[in-house]
This record gives structure tokens, C-alpha cells and sequence, in this order.
């Protein structure tokens, strides 16, 4: 559940922190008062694409911020572990995102960056939206489909189904390219072969290509640095060269120490230059020796390299790209040498799969069968409820011939309202009022099903009142009793059955708007004034009394 919403700059609002409880939670307010703020700002947390315009006029970026608890986390975990971010802590999920005028938008989970594609992916564990346009997902049949399934429970056959389909898919897409593979000819076979042997001849491996390279740039100067390695020995060790002058004054360097100890260091330190020079003349002299190479050893490092670039402009720069080439030539002869052997195996793993998927495909249509009669069952017993005295909901399945993503069978919701009228298929309905009943009736028959924590509801009550209103209510209130509901409503009978009761207040002066959210729930005189308002007069004895009423109901 969400226990803590920081708002600061959004749209209208210039800030609001505010602690929720668990339950069912009803936000109210004057039309355009600003009540989505609410909504906008669990919509920015939950990774939903956000522009410049919802940056409110009091700073040059809006900021939203959550604490969310959690009983079990371990889903979240895994999810935050597979994207590199720290796991809860006791349970709790901190979510927060900036959205900036001149900047880009910010994200952070658990006080760590974190990309908004993620908060996206991260929203589907923890809140599910349902607003006005909510109901034209009804008309999908994919939609119906994933309802259904949700409703069912068990994905594990679901999960085998997939596992089959993509493996057979994947076998006649190889069959699908080794049919337009065109067979070659001996000699382009040969001349496959002659690359391959190419490539074999270099045996290029990272470190050996290293060492190639090392030795080419050797090879091209070593003569150079033979010959003056050797003149830089012979400069320093030579006859007349450094280390004679040295040696000169190390012996001078002595006699002046023995007619003046306190200069024996300079001496000392004369004899050290005398070793280091003539360590160093040494170790020009090996140089030189090993700088040079014979013209043999140098040509065969010449022609190795020309025989690696030579590589490198036909398959990309790089032992990885050689080495991929070199695969795929290896694996076109092989192909070729037993193309009906190839194409023979793999139609009988397609065979196999096929024969794999029937059964699994019949399982998964009897769970759905199971199911469909199940939720068209409550759901239908919800809508006599809802206004609905002899309403219909059925959920027809049908078979498919071939193997399908939809896991080899289809389905369809049918309804309706009144007696005599046959079923229809829901995109044939033209009530929105009729719609959205239908989404609350199949929202609280999968609700035991469906295990996103937040459900929020913006305007579900749209076009009923009076008693469908009250029942509206009834049914949400049932919804809380297993995950936290958020509505948005202008019906004072839904709003009556809230555990918590927030007001969206808009004030205006000749320069200014601003938006202000507060709870109301602690203080019945302003519940019952609000409810009053929704009733149409909050000044009105009669609606005072009738809001007085629909509270005491509730309670």
C-alpha cells in the first residue's frame, strides 16, 4: 500500500504531503478543481509519459515522491535485483521522479538512479489504473482474453504452451530459410574451404594477434634500433667514450677524498655513476643484439601480418568478427553437405512440437472453461446489483485450428442488459454507463485474483447515480477489503463508503490559482459538508441530513 505522497509543483499544486491509510479512499471536489493532480502524481511514479506542461508555475520542475509498504516483497525484490537497484527494506519501496522544464526528467528507486522505462515496468507490480477511457479495453479480445486468464489463476500450462510455440516457431523459420537457401556448387564449396584454411593457418586468438602486432612494428624498425642502440653503447662503453672519462674522474675523485675525507661522498657517488653507466651501455649493447632480426624472421612476420589485415577488410577488425565469419562458412558447408538431413530433422521437431502443443492447448482450454463459467457467474450476480435486473454476461470460447500466441483457443464477452435482448458482443453497447458497470462487475470478481496492491478508479461511477451509486460504493468498498482502492467521484453515495476522505479544493485571486488537498474524514462536520455539496447544497437541511445518512450507513 501507499503510505506517504509527496507532491511538490504539479500542475496547480505548489505542495502536498500526505499519508494514506489502507482501505478505500474517495477524492472529491468541484469539477476542475484539480482532483487528478492526486492521480497525476501516482501516474508520474508509476512511470507514465509526463510533458513539460504538468510543470506548475511556481518552480521550474514538478517532483512527486512515495513510500510504499509492502507485506511480502520478494516480487519486487527479484525485479529490483534483475535491474541492479537495492531491495526493500522492511518491506518499504521508495519511488521518486522529477519532470523539469529546461531538464530531463530524474528517477530514483530506493535513492538510486534509475531509468523511467524501469518505473514503467516497476508500476505494473504495484498500482493499476482505471479510468474513463478503462472500459473500451473490453472491446479487445486479447484484453477479455488476459481477464479471463488472470481469473483462471494457474499459468503454468500457459507458460509450457509458450515454451512449445516458440520453439516450433523457431524450427520452421529454419526450415523457412533453408528453403531459400540455394544450394552450392563444388567449387564454391572448395572455395569456402580455402578461407577456412586461411583463417585456421593464422589461428588467431586475442593474445597471439597482440604478440603479431608487437613484432610487426619490431620487424619494420629493427634495423634502426640496432644500429643505434649499438652507437649509444659505444657512445657510453666505447673507446673515448663516457665511461673512460668517468673512470678518469672516480680516480681523481679518490685522491682529493684522501687529501679531503669530508668529500668522500662526492667520490662515492662518482664510482655509482661509473656502474650505471656501464650497466646501461650493457643493456644498449643487448639490444642491439636482440633488435636484430635476420631478413627471414622478418618477412615471415611481414607476411603474417598482411595475411591478418588481409582478414580483417574481408570480415571486420577483430578476432570476434574473423572468428563469427569463420563460423558461418563452417556451418554453410555443413549444412549443405546434409541439406535433406537438416530440413528431415527439423520437420519432425515441428512434428513433434505440434503433437506436444495439443495437449497442452486442450488443458489450458478446459481451465479456461472452467473459468469463463465461473466469472460470467459472479460477475453477472455483481451487475443485479448495479441497476441490472435481469442482466446477462457469458464468455463464449472457441477453439483455434492452428497454434497460436492465444495458447490455441479464443474467447469472446457477450451481454446483455435487459430481458428478451439477446447477447451482444460488449463492443456492440453503446451506454458508457453500461460499460463501466460491466468493468466494476468483472474488476470485483477478479479482484480475489488479482494481486496488483492499488487499484485506482477515476470517475467509475460516471453516468449512474442514486442506487446504482450506492451499490457502486458497496462494491469498492468490497475491493479494499483486499487491496488499497483510490476513487475520484462525484457521487456522494461513494463517497460516503470511504475509509479515508480527501478534499481537492481550487482558490483563485485576480493573479493566482492554486490547488489544496486536505483529509476530511477526521472531522464529520466537513465530511458532512462536502457530502452535502455533492448532493447539491451544502447550506441545505435536507441534504445535511441525507449526508448525515449515507455516513451513518456506512458505519
Amino acid at each position: 500500500m501507499i503510505e506517504f505522497l509527496k507532491i511538490e509543483n504539479l500542475a496547480l499544486l505548489e505542495r502536498a504531503e500526505i499519508d494514506f491509510r489502507a482501505g478505500f479512499t474517495a477524492v472529491t471536489g468541484e469539477t476542475g478543481a484539480g482532483k487528478s493532480v492526486l492521480l497525476g502524481a501516482l501516474s508520474m511514479l508509476a512511470g507514465a509519459k509526463v510533458g513539460r506542461e504538468a510543470v506548475g508555475p511556481h518552480a521550474d520542475c514538478c517532483r512527486a515522491e512515495a513510500v510504499l509498504r509492502f507485506g511480502d516483497s520478494s516480487k519486487i525484490d527479484a525485479l529490483l535485483e534483475s535491474a541492479g537497484l537495492p531491495p526493500c527494506e522492511d518491506g518499504a519501496l521508495l519511488i521518486s521522479r522529477s519532470v523539469g522544464v529546461s531538464k530531463p526528467s530524474r528517477a530514483f528507486v530506493n535513492s538510486s538512479p534509475a531509468p523511467l522505462s524501469f518505473l514503467a515496468r516497476l508500476g505494473g507490480y504495484w498500482i493499476d489504473f482505471h479510468g474513463p477511457g478503462e472500459p473500451q479495453k473490453l472491446f479487445s479480445r486479447r484484453s477479455q482474453l488476459e481477464m479471463l486468464d488472470t481469473f483462471a489463476g494457474d499459468s503454468g500450462e500457459i507458460a509450457e504452451y509458450m515454451r512449445l510455440y516458440s520453439e516450433r516457431r523457431e524450427a520452421l523459420a529454419q526450415l523457412e530459410e533453408l528453403s531459400r537457401t540455394r544450394s552450392l556448387g563444388a567449387d564454391e564449396i572448395e572455395f569456402l574451404r580455402s578461407r577456412i584454411a586461411a583463417i585456421d593457418a593464422l589461428d588467431p586468438t586475442e593474445e597471439g594477434i597482440a604478440q603479431l602486432e608487437e613484432k610487426s612494428k619490431l620487424a619494420e624498425a629493427a634495423s634502426d634500433i640496432a644500429e643505434k642502440s649499438a652507437a649509444a653503447a659505444g657512445a657510453l662503453g666505447g673507446e673515448g667514450g663516457a665511461l673512460e672519462s668517468v673512470a678518469a674522474a672516480a680516480k681523481l675523485a679518490d685522491e682529493v677524498a684522501r687529501l679531503c675525507p669530508s668529500s668522500a661522498p662526492l667520490a662515492e657517488r662518482v664510482r655509482a655513476a661509473s656502474v650505471e653507466l656501464s650497466d646501461i651501455s650493457s643493456e644498449y649493447e643487448a639490444l642491439a643484439r636482440s633488435s636484430d632480426m635476420d631478413e627471414a624472421e622478418i618477412e615471415e612476420v611481414r607476411a603474417r601480418m598482411t595475411d591478418w589485415l588481409g582478414l580483417c577488410r574481408k570480415y571486420g577488425r577483430g578476432v570476434p568478427q574473423v572468428l563469427a565469419a569463420r563460423e558461418e562458412m563452417a556451418r554453410k558447408i555443413e549444412t549443405q553437405s546434409d541439406v535433406k538431413a537438416t530440413i528431415a530433422g527439423l520437420e519432425k521437431r515441428a512434428a513433434d512440437l505440434l503433437a506436444g502443443l495439443s495437449p497442452v492447448a486442450e488443458k489450458i482450454f478446459r481451465l479456461r472453461s472452467r473459468a469463463a463459467r465461473k466469472l460470467a457467474e459472479a460477475a453477472s450476480k455483481t451487475l443485479l446489483g448495479l441497476g441490472f435486473k435481469n442482466a446477462r454476461l457469458d464468455i463464449g470460447l472457441a477453439r483455434l485450428p492452428e497454434p497460436s500466441p492465444d495458447c490455441g483457443s479464443s474467447c469472446e464477452f457477450s451481454f446483455s442488459a435487459n430481458p428478451g435482448q439477446p447477447l451482444l458482443p460488449l463492443a456492440k453497447i453503446a451506454s458508457s454507463g453500461e460499460l463501466a458497470r460491466v468493468m466494476l462487475a468483472l474488476k470485483t470478481a477478479l479482484a480475489e485474483a488479482d494481486s496488483t496492491p492499488i487499484l485506482v478508479f477515476d470517475e467509475v461511477d460516471a453516468n449512474v447515480g442514486g442506487e446504482v451509486g450506492a451499490e457502486v460504493g458497496k462494491q469498492l468498498a468490497r475491493l479494499s477489503k483486499r487491496h488499497q482502492v483510490f476513487c475520484v467521484t462525484h457521487l456522494p453515495q461513494v463517497a460516503a463508503r470511504a475509509d479515508s476522505h480527501f478534499l481537492v479544493e481550487k482558490s483563485q485571486t485576480k493573479t493566482s490559482t492554486s490547488v489544496s488537498i486536505s483529509r476530511i474524514d477526521s472531522d464529520v462536520g466537513l465530511r458532512v459538508s462536502e457530502l452535502a455539496r455533492m448532493l447539491g447544497d451544502r447550506n441545505s437541511e435536507s441534504a445535511i441530513a441525507h449526508a448525515q445518512k449515507l455516513l451513518d450507513k456506512k458505519f
